[in-house]
């Protein structure tokens, strides 16, 4: 469930703040001791400034305190050959740390509770992890934890 790469898909994903829960998908970016994943939440939501037209992959600006790994729909996200079917966001302020005792309480089926939607391509992989790792909007504990993979 928890590889590094794997893409995840809940419906619903619970939300650490209990406000809400909905479809969403979930990147594993690192599983540290089989006890804590570290993962992002892609979002449909663009939160880039106007006056930036994105290019898929890594837009980081220090100055308003934004990092962010974008994909187009054009993008082959998966090994499988999948893709986004909407412009996708991956916010580095959005990476969050889970229990994976918790997560697998909550979701103890694959394919009733989330399917394994794909595992993300290597080499877009390695993109995301490098734009994370650089940005210094990141959480250093997160930057640390990305570097261990």
């Amino acid at each position: 469930m928890f590889e590094i790469r794997n893409i995840l898909f809940f419906d619903p994903f619970y939300f650490k703040n209990g406000n809400s829960a909905k479809a969403k998908y979930f990147i594993v970016l690192n599983c540290i001791d089989n006890k804590v994943v570290l993962a992002s939440l892609p979002t449909s939501k663009d939160h880039i400034p106007n006056s930036i037209k994105p290019k898929s992959g890594c837009i980081d600006m220090p100055e308003i305190n934004l990092n962010c790994f974008f994909i187009t729909p054009d993008v082959c996200v998966t090994e499988c050959g999948k893709h986004f079917s909407r412009n996708t966001f991956l916010y580095g302020q959005n990476i969050d740390d889970y229990d994976v005792e918790m997560m697998k309480e909550l979701y103890p089926l694959e394919n009733t509770n989330y399917i394994v939607w794909g595992k993300m391509k290597k080499k877009l992989h390695n993109k995301l992890i490098n734009c994370f790792i650089n940005s210094k909007s990141i959480k250093r504990k997160y930057r640390a934890l990305l570097v261990l993979q």
